[in-house]
């Protein structure tokens, strides 16, 4: 849960990192605030563009309050803070609301509403993109428009009114979405304009030359989700084949006897084709008046096994965070578990039985969150991430694990790290901290009583969230830019872990990046990203979730919500990564990921832990293609929130699942093997 430290509420020109949801900020106990005055009072801007805020807070004599527990709330798609300012992303009009929290629940809080105005900047570029293959008479080929600004953005497409225009209809006519048709031998010129601007492409239109088309499959009986690659073949009346023929897909669908009311059962993409129901699939080709049919049949995934509970670490009284498991040097195996709101404890629990974890012992620091949590692989070192210290100087903690059920500490460390840690993750030798949402330090931990500053990465204009680290490139997922790649020892692109170097970015389309997983999977050999959304707010949705956050630390209350999903991304080729597929339970949010071995283990916040077959090639939504394995949504009448499931980390752990939930601690569990159908 993403919730960020503030340094003088007097300066808000850093309000927050994402106006994603209402998010927390506290320090220390303050005088009544009895008005909130913000400067300017409203705000005017085009996107791209950033405008300074200033925030004062008066108590009842007009004296200046420092520091005052704030809540913010805005649109992340909209509007985002940074530490200049409110920068515009999207037109429309959108509020920053500030509220304070008082110490006393029996202080009112005071509100005020920042009225945010984002315009468009004028288009100053149409870039025109066509499908690939030649225009023969009869043949259809895709047009995308891209409305470029001066700064190098591109308008959404839905926020651009486009005219399409062809100078000759009779040789090639084009539709409103940009789809250029060949009528007829000749010259034809296709224009796209958008706010006066044009962009111009012209064809020379031929006969088609295909008499034949012929389908080509390397399987004809498949799972649901299963990839199959589309390829067919066109030749002219001598056999010659036409390699630049476009070829249209589409499909005709027969349900099985499991169908009762078929909707959309499949999807094309990219010149693949994944089935999410069973059924009979007819599999249609064209290219221009030539056309070709195949059947494939599509069966069952069968992959859902039976979850139990084989035991629980249960933490009631507070929230709980994350948690990393580990196997001690005394042959026993442990798990730390971290706290949210929970004034700075940590717990370490014996797991090796897993029907009854044990506390051993805990630590508490100087924090007000335990955010995050991780061991290094060798089980050398433990680290607590701090947000919230007394102090405000939060960083993190080193814990020697020599006797991994009674850790103590052997370090702090806080340089470049002051704002507060959210995640960390850690290698042998070196340590990757978030600090204060800006930026990753890296810190030399070799010696776990005296860590020192190595490096960090602070990528322009953009705020970050968590980094995982794969083959010496860090991986980062920061929000509004989605991935950061960057060589931290790979040594492809320049980096080492004393001057990383970015290999490249890709943005997701919800602007919600908060979670990254990097996968290499064995069976294709492909680099697969992982990228779950966090978004708290389910505002404008059917399930428009509950009032929680009003509440978020009290103890009872209602059930916490979310929205968002999991993005899967092709980085393979880091130069031309593509969003493949996607992970969408839409009355659920998701957050953190584990994949191994070909599953996917899910914390999906109230949609409790969802464990998900990511074998083969992925398209589609996973969750259509009845590739989940098995859900559990933990319940406890006495949790801190009651029998109310909003899980925040799993992770799979010598055949067993480890998952914690936020209001009822460490749980343990275990898939039954599928039954033998004979």
């Amino acid at each position: 849960m993403n919730v960020i430290s503030i340094g003088r509420a007097v300066r808000v020109a850093f309000l927050l990192t994402l106006l994603a949801t209402p998010a927390l900020f506290a320090q220390d106990a303050a005088p009544a605030v009895t008005r909130l005055v913000a400067e300017p009072s409203s705000i005017s801007l085009q996107a791209g563009e950033t405008v300074p805020v200033k925030l004062t807070a008066y108590d009842a004599q007009g004296l200046v309050v420092e520091n005052p527990p704030i809540r913010a709330s805005g649109a992340r798609g909209g509007i985002q803070m940074t530490r200049e300012g409110v920068k515009g992303i999207q037109a429309g009009t959108y509020e920053i609301v500030l509220s304070t929290v008082p110490a006393d629940t029996s202080v009112p809080s005071v509100t005020i509403t920042v009225p945010v105005t984002v315009t468009w900047p004028p288009v100053s570029e149409v870039v025109l993109i066509a499908d690939p293959g030649t225009l023969y008479i009869g043949v259809t080929l895709a047009h995308q428009a891209q409305a470029m600004h001066a700064d190098g953005t591109m308008r959404p497409s839905s926020a651009v009114s486009w005219r399409w225009a062809s100078s000759n209809e009779a040789v090639a006519s084009v539709d409103r979405f940009g789809n250029v048709t060949g009528h007829a031998k000749g010259k034809a010129t296709i224009s796209a304009t958008a706010d006066g601007v044009t962009e111009l492409r012209t064809y020379t239109v031929k006969p088609n030359p295909v008499t034949h088309l012929e389908i080509e499959l390397a399987q004809t009986t498949v799972r649901t989700g299963d990839v199959l690659h589309l390829v067919a073949k066109a030749t002219r009346s001598n056999g010659s084949v036409v390699p630049d023929m476009p070829i249209t897909w589409s499909y005709l669908y027969t349900p099985d006897d499991t169908v009762a009311a078929p909707g959309a059962t499949g999807v094309i993409d990219r010149g693949l084709f994944a089935a999410e129901v069973p059924g009979r699939y007819t599999l249609l080709a064209s290219a221009g008046t030539a056309s070709a049919r195949k059947v494939v049949e599509v069966v069952p995934r069968q992959v859902v096994r039976r979850i139990n509970v084989t035991g629980r670490g249960s933490i009631t009284h507070v929230h709980t965070s994350d948690f990393w498991p580990w196997s001690g040097v005394d042959g026993r195996d442990y798990a730390l578990v971290g706290t949210w709101g929970g004034d700075g404890w940590a717990y370490v629990m014996d797991i090796t039985d897993m029907a009854n974890p044990v506390k051993t012992d805990s630590v508490q620091v100087n924090a007000r969150t335990i955010n995050d949590v991780t061991v290094s692989p060798d089980g050398r070192y433990g680290v607590l991430s701090r947000e919230g210290a007394s102090n405000r100087i939060n960083g993190i903690v080193l814990l020697d694990l020599a006797t991994p059920a009674h850790p103590k500490v052997s370090a702090t460390f806080s340089e470049q790290l002051t704002g507060g840690v959210h995640n960390i993750y850690a290698t042998d030798d070196y340590l990757f901290a978030i600090s204060g949402g800006d930026k990753y330090v890296i810190v030399d931990v070799r010696d776990i009583y005296n860590p020192k500053y190595v490096s960090e990465y602070n990528h322009p204009d953009s705020r970050v969230h968590d980094v995982w680290v794969r083959n010496g490139i860090a991986y980062s997922s920061e929000w509004g830019t989605g991935v950061v790649a960057v060589d931290v020892g790979n040594g492809t692109y320049g980096g080492t872990i004393e001057k990383p170097v970015l290999i490249g970015t890709y943005k997701t389309t919800s602007g919600a990046t908060h979670e990254i997983y990097p996968y290499v999977q064995a069976s294709t050999g492909k680099v697969y990203l992982f990228l779950g959304d966090e978004v708290m707010s389910r505002q404008g949705k059917a399930w428009a979730g509950t009032s929680y956050l009003n509440n978020l630390n009290a103890k009872g209350g209602p059930p916490q919500t979310a929205a968002g999903y999991t993005h899967i991304v092709d980085f393979t080729d880091p130069e031309h990564p593509q969003n493949i597929a996607k992970f969408h339970q839409e009355e659920f949010g998701s957050h953190d990921i584990i994949v191994e071995d070909d599953v996917m283990y899910q914390a999906y916040y109230d949609g409790g832990l969802r464990v998900v077959d990511v074998s083969g090639e992925l398209v589609g939504n996973l969750a259509d293609q009845r590739r989940e394995i098995a859900v559990y949504k933990p319940f406890d009448p006495d949790g801190y929130t009651a029998n109310a499931a909003f899980v925040m980390n799993a992770m799979p752990w010598k055949g067993y699942i480890l998952f914690t939930d936020f209001n009822s601690g460490l749980w343990a569990a275990q898939l039954e093997p599928r039954p033998v159908t004979p």
